[in-house]
């Protein structure tokens, strides 16, 4: 399950970044904001790519790797826009029969991404729903 980050807020600008060639979702300008922190953080993470539901990045720690997705309408933005940012932990087919290394509620890079999110004072209504 996911782990999904929701705020609005006007912070990016939809206009200015890359078309996403398979829908009009935007998420790559949120995504390379993360990616720096998250490398910063030392987790190892790829570029933004496109999705049919909006931006990803994959991200590594030193024990798990996550996809991590990010997502906004574009088609007709306001300077505020709502975007959700999901979290989800990547397993093997074994531990998915096994039930082992599941997302926990705790997830330290769900954690962590909630704290850049909430620590950017122009970013407003945040909310979490936590499905582990």
């Amino acid at each position: 399950m996911a782990h999904l980050i929701s705020f609005t807020t006007a912070r990016f600008d939809v206009s200015g970044e890359k078309p996403n060639s398979i829908n009009p979702i935007a998420g790559q300008n949120v995504l390379l904001w993360l990616r720096e922190e998250l490398v910063r953080a030392q987790y190892r993470v790829t570029e933004p790519d496109t999705e049919d539901w909006g931006w990803y990045i994959d991200v590594e720690s030193e024990d798990a790797s996550y996809l991590v997705g990010a997502s906004a309408d574009a088609v007709d933005p306001t300077p505020t826009v709502e975007w959700t940012v999901q979290v989800h932990k990547n397993r093997s087919m074994t531990d998915k029969v096994l039930g082992r290394n599941k997302m926990a509620a705790d997830d330290p890079l769900c954690a962590l991404i909630e704290r850049i999110i909430r620590g950017d004072s122009r970013i407003e209504q945040v909310s979490v729903t936590r499905k582990a």
